[in-house]
């Protein structure tokens, strides 16, 4: 826990903060390494250095004590250090001599040390991570050092990742949850007369004209630049260097304030091999960026790339279909193609197909094969993010796609069973939904050849589902309109907030009922309201009385001290926080005098480990 760093926006693991420092720095930022040693004229951070052949700890904290006696308490003092490259095995690293200086402990005001995947943590407030120069081009050791790095600091400390920042992959970086990088490696390439642009980088001798306009390179040609001498070209790269650097820096914090840093390092893992196998395989490390990234967004999710089928927010979506959702207790499945219209029952085709089931609808559950969320209950159309994503149509797919959607019907299929599965598909809809049956040995009954909403594919849906629901020795579950208000309401707060929905649902069942007209309903028990269908994101914003209801199972709770909230809660007034709350979750809050309903703005585990910013923001409080 830190008293000087403070998120103030997240977007999945990056986010931008500040340092409360003198002057204040704000970040994700770059730095420059070579002022970090002017101890007469410093800045906001001032570097001590290494302490590579100094003879005693006493000398290294009369060092320490000195420095910040000539400079001020808000400067941010980084500790002497002894570098030594990750990749050294932990037997070298024993032979080597080290001190145990504590001088950190010894020091007030703000302090930076540098992490190492093992060995003691020092409390501060800036963590240097060892060595990360060397691990660009090794996407797999850079992710398993800062994942460890991650898991060993508080969320509320910032992380600097030095010699490793360039303008093709600081959004990358940042992605990760790296907040400070520096100017080196724009340095070392305008010395070996390299210029840098976000997509990569040419030599300055392969250049016929810059495609940068910024002003450094507006009134001059490459070829009048290679006729320098060496230190004034290295000037000239060096001051565009940074402004590419910067100017990327500036569009990152844009897009983490506009929630969409996840769609941009789709398209720029492309510009090197290792950053889109930083990208894979970090999603592959579902855990870390899961608890980061909000429940929803308020922007559209774009699935653009091959790498948005693995995103969290897809991934999150089937494994909560797979593990939380239960399917209305029908013996009819329909399975429906996607549209580009969302959600999908406002779509032309959808409302043929609806008014072409008519009376029999209420017999069939129905769900929707789509990339790159596999199959969306038709009840949870409407949930973040089914409703909420768009991506290419062309009518071709390709093979990951097919097993993807694939896989995800197969364990639908696999876990509840039918007595009739209905498939009113075409093309590559229909070659997944061959797959699958072939491989689970079910029948599966096709009611269209092409086009699905010609006379005659609808006709032949209507007779098919007609003959089904009409024979004498078939079972006649169904769910009147009622009953299927109630199902649409249950199958979100399932996916929701998982086993705790249930007592929204169990106390007094018999005198639930949903009011209003979709997709503004609400759950009433009696003259009590519960919770409200929020159409913008397809989840349910809980009353005061459906908040304490929920609260009886500790589920989504956050536990407060001796206080009445206002309108937010901080972080250091939680005394406790369920784990698997998200951001944007709507949660409950318990305390000795208040109980409360809103929304989460950090993940559980960080409201219970931070010391700054804002936990929850209060839409409603009764004081007890």
């Amino acid at each position: 826990m830190t008293q000087y760093f403070e998120i103030e926006k997240r977007d999945g693991a990056a986010r931008i903060g500040k340092l409360l420092l003198v002057p204040e720095l704000r970040t994700p930022c770059i730095i420059n390494t070579s002022e970090l040693g002017n101890i007469k004229n410093p800045g906001s951070i001032i570097d001590v250095g290494s302490f590579w052949g100094v003879e005693s700890d006493i000398k290294l904290e009369k060092r320490v004590k000195q420095i910040r006696e000539n400079t001020k308490n808000g400067t941010l003092i980084i500790l002497p250090h002894q570098v030594y490259p990750p990749s050294i095995s932990t037997e070298s690293r024993r032979k080597i001599k080290t001190l145990t200086t504590d001088c950190g402990k010894k020091t007030d005001g703000p302090i930076g040390s540098l992490l190492r995947t093992e060995g003691d943590i020092l409390k501060s407030d800036l963590y240097i991570m060892e060595g990360a120069g060397i691990l660009e081009n090794n996407a797999r050791k850079f992710l398993e050092i800062l994942f460890k790095l991650k898991d060993r600091i508080p969320p509320d400390t910032a992380l600097y990742a030095p010699n490793l920042a360039l303008p093709e992959n600081v959004a990358m970086l940042i992605y990760f949850g790296i907040d400070i990088l520096d100017y080196t490696r724009t340095v070392i390439a305008a010395y070996s007369d390299i210029y840098l642009i976000n997509s990569g980088s040419f030599h300055l001798e392969n250049l016929t004209e810059f495609p940068c306009r910024c002003r450094v390179c507006a009134h001059t040609r490459p070829a009048e630049l290679t006729n320098l001498p060496k230190n004034d070209r290295a000037k000239f790269l060096l001051e565009h260097n940074r402004n590419a650097l910067e100017s990327e820096l500036s569009l990152i914090r844009e897009r983490i304030r506009t929630g969409t840093l996840r769609e941009y390092v789709e398209g720029q893992c492309r510009v090197r091999p290792w950053l889109t196998a930083l990208l894979r395989l970090g999603d592959f490390e579902y855990y870390y960026l899961e608890e980061k990234v909000p429940a929803f967004r308020q922007n559209q999710l774009l699935a653009n790339t091959s790498e948005a089928l693995s995103r969290i927010e897809v991934t999150r979506f089937a494994k909560r279909v797979h593990e939380r959702y239960n399917p209305p207790d029908l013996d009819i499945l329909l399975i429906l193609p996607c549209t580009a219209k969302k959600p999908y029952s406002i779509s032309q085709s959808h409302q043929k197909f609806i008014l072409t089931l008519g009376r029999y609808r209420k017999f069939i559950h129905e769900v929707i094969l789509t990339s790159p969320l596999g199959i969306v209950p038709r009840e949870l159309e409407l949930t973040y993010p089914a409703a909420h994503y768009d991506t290419a149509v062309t009518g071709h797919w390709d093979e990951e796609e097919k097993s993807w959607v694939s896989g995800c019907l197969e364990t639908y299929l696999s876990k509840y069973s039918y007595k009739k599965v209905i498939a009113h598909v075409e093309g590559a809809y229909k070659e997944i939904c061959e797959r699958v049956a072939n491989k689970l040995e079910i029948k599966i009954i096709y009611t269209a050849k092409e086009n699905l909403v010609s006379i005659e594919a609808l006709s032949n849906l209507k007779n098919v589902v007609e003959s089904f629901c009409t024979a004498g020795d078939f079972s006649k579950k169904s769910l009147n309109a009622e009953e299927k208000k109630k199902n649409i309401m249950k199958a979100i707060a399932t996916y929701q907030f998982g086993e705790a929905s249930r007592l929204l649902f169990d106390e007094k069942a018999e005198k639930l009922v949903v009011k209003g007209h979709f997709p503004k309903y609400q759950l009433f028990v009696g003259k009590k309201q519960f919770a409200t269908l929020v159409p913008q994101y397809g989840m349910l914003a809980l009353s005061l009385d459906g908040g304490e209801l929920m609260s009886k199972n500790e589920k989504y709770v956050v536990n407060i001290d001796d206080f009445v909230p206002c309108n937010s809660i901080l972080a250091p007034g939680i005394l406790k926080a369920d784990p698997q709350i998200r951001p944007n979750d709507e949660v409950i809050v318990l305390g000795d005098r208040a109980l409360c309903v809103g929304r989460s703005l950090m993940n559980g585990n960080e409201m219970m480990k931070s010391n700054r910013g804002v936990a929850v923001d209060i839409r409603h409080v009764k004081k007890l």
